[in-house]
């Protein structure tokens, strides 16, 4: 039997998953997720990644509520898979909910989430109750239907300081830590878009030199489900023992899921 979201029941081991897809522009995050199971598009403001795709998507949403309505209509649809596109555009909403909900001593709502609560961070802290909400909706929509969630998000190159090592780049999500954070310990599942490059440097002239990244993957993409140096990835249960690597398509995806589940059933 392939795995297939259809086969998924709530007494089974493997639950509808809940995935954070990541990748750099224009990659194929939206055609990815367009590809799973009876997919819903909420999508954002600000985000207009699957105009050219043929998939079901509401109204694009220019604050929370409107999120929040969608849930609500979600739940008395047949849907099979809830995408939000992306994650990248949805958190100016949910800042600005955060301010509207946490005025200033005045009354006047703040002019920004570093303004809430007398700033030092405060406001993103706050902002997480906001963030629950959309979890804690998507968890709801799984225990009642059996729906599995990708929220998609965009990615950014930053430093990374490791305590145990170097420090080097490498590709982030680019919503604030405190809100990653608790989106990645929220998911079944970490996937990564993105090509295969090698660093290459080039002589500037000057006595300088620059590092390029040069696409050696013949036009490919890739699908990186384990976390390295160079980005985000992993999961838990099957999902975290899947190949590192796999063509950028849900079917490859769900055959490395199959192919797995087949193999530890062997053990």
């Amino acid at each position: 039997m392939s795995f297939d979201l259809d086969s998924i029941s709530k007494g089974a081991g493997l639950r509808a998953p809940r995935i954070v897809l990541l990748g750099t522009q224009k990659i194929g995050k939206s055609t990815f997720a367009a590809s799973s199971h009876r997919p819903i598009f909420i999508p954002i403001r600000g985000e207009e990644g699957i105009d050219d795709i043929d998939v079901k998507q509401f109204p694009t949403c220019n604050t929370l509520a409107d999120v929040m309505e969608c849930f609500g209509t979600i739940s008395r649809s047949d849907f099979g898979t809830t995408v939000i596109d992306s994650s990248s555009t949805l958190e100016p909403l949910i800042h600005a909910s955060t301010c509207s909900r946490c005025p200033l001593k005045d009354g006047k709502t703040p002019a920004s989430i570093e303004k809430v609560h007398g700033g030092y961070s405060k406001g993103y802290v706050e902002a997480l109750s906001d963030w629950r909400r959309i979890t804690e909706s998507l968890d709801e929509l799984r225990r009642t239907k059996n729906m599995a969630s990708i929220i998609i998000g965009h990615v950014k190159v930053k430093r990374f300081d490791d305590p145990a090592g170097l420090s080097y780049d490498q590709w982030q999500w680019d919503i604030h830590d405190k809100a990653a954070s608790l989106l990645y310990r929220w998911c079944d599942c970490i996937l990564f878009c993105h090509k295969k490059t090698a660093v290459t440097k080039e002589d500037v002239g000057f006595s300088k030199t620059v590092q390029k990244g040069k696409d050696i993957s013949g036009g490919m993409r890739f699908l990186f489900t384990q976390e390295s140096p160079s980005h985000p990835g992993g999961g838990r249960g099957v999902y975290g023992r899947l190949p590192e690597e796999l063509p950028l398509s849900w079917e490859a995806f769900q055959n490395a899921i199959t192919n797995q589940l087949a193999f530890e059933q062997q053990q």
